[in-house]
């Protein structure tokens, strides 16, 4: 949207996802269409009648299949994993809709993925082979998140195939350098943190039956806040051997990520579902706005769902997971422009977002 496409329609299984998606539909006005429903059960034939668009029409065709059967942390299950074959809905709904542009968003993991016969890579080859198929030419590039501005060193890989092969797409140039470097000398450094808390005011404590709109709520329990003690900025509980054994309990010194701080001075490592990191000075875990303004949010966007402690647990998609979930908007941002730039010789941009 910021890039200047009309979102027709968000397809979205979690239900608190899509709490999310209908609020922004309703604070601005617009006419996207929510569908909350499971992908492989939706027509794109029958989506193309009810959105009133023909084949050929649609500019754009997006989506961030779940990243879990691909990711590095998990147990990289690929193609075995259900989860894994979702990223074919994306050729799916493109034979059909035959949008002039796909954009695809994925963790690195899915470039080496192992396909049914055990090739390493073998899952990538044939997504680029299927869009190649279908007339698609696919570039990919791994982008991260700092380079544009983002306070977070979050690497995803992002596909865009675009149906006419006279159309020249190049993705965007980094907006942002890491300090120290001599190339881009002329560009700002990362956004760090701190950069991004500064003007926060203090979050408000978890009450029973209410929550603030603006998802600025510590729900930090007695127990985080005894662990994290002692934990200097920008450090990890495990490498601090000199506490207490009761406080470090059975992590290793693998755990590097579990009760982390981050670093004012520093952006932030990649937001994860499975653990939500720890205020650089505060004794307590961040909150969802923290996490949303870490990953490039407005101010005005709002969540919905419940805010879960760390070690509590939701059967959909709590606050902070759906900020962990998602692609941050600068860098969607400024793909789009990309990609909207190759199509300026048409008056309008319209496209469809698999959420």
């Amino acid at each position: 949207m910021q890039a200047g496409f009309d979102v027709l329609a968000c397809i979205e299984i979690d239900r608190y996802a899509c709490e999310t998606l209908r609020a922004a539909v309703a604070r601005e006005r617009r006419e996207t269409h929510i569908i909350e429903a499971d992908i492989r059960e939706i027509d794109p034939y029958a989506l193309m009648r009810r959105l009133k668009v023909d084949s050929g029409e649609l500019d754009l065709l997006c989506g961030g299949p779940p990243c879990q059967a691909f990711s590095q942390i998990g147990k990289q299950h690929s193609l075995n994993d259900e989860r894994g074959m979702l990223l074919f809905e994306m050729t799916r709904f493109a034979e059909a809709f035959r949008p002039k542009a796909i954009m695809i968003e994925q963790v690195k993991g899915m470039l080496t993925a192992r396909d049914e016969r055990g090739i390493r890579g073998g899952v990538f080859q044939q997504l680029v082979g299927i869009l190649r198929q279908l007339g698609y030419q696919p570039r990919t590039q791994i982008l991260l998140a700092a380079d544009y501005g983002v306070p977070q060193m979050r690497e995803r890989v992002f596909v865009v195939a675009l149906a006419n092969e006279d159309l020249d797409f190049e993705f965007p140039e980094p907006t942002h350098r890491k300090p120290g470097e001599l190339i881009g000398l002329h560009l700002p450094p990362y956004r760090t943190v701190g950069e991004a808390l500064k003007d926060l005011t203090h979050p408000v404590p978890k009450v029973k039956g209410q929550q603030p709109s603006d998802s600025h709520m510590d729900v930090s329990t007695d127990g985080d806040r005894r662990r994290i003690n002692g934990v200097p900025e920008g450090a990890w509980l495990s490498s601090q051997r000199h506490l207490p054994a009761d406080q470090l309990c059975n992590l290793t010194r693998k755990d590097t990520t579990k009760f982390r701080r981050l670093s004012n001075r520093e952006p932030s490592l990649t937001l994860r579902c499975g653990e939500i990191f720890f205020h650089p000075s505060e004794n307590r875990i961040l909150t969802p706005r923290e996490y949303m303004r870490i990953h490039g949010y407005p101010d005005d966007y709002q969540l919905k769902g419940p805010i879960k402690s760390r070690s509590g647990r939701v059967r959909h998609l709590d606050q902070h997971r759906q900020v962990a979930n998602s692609v941050p908007p600068p860098v969607a941002r400024v793909v789009a422009e990309q990609i909207k730039k190759s199509l300026e010789c048409h008056k309008s941009s319209r496209s469809l977002a698999f959420a």
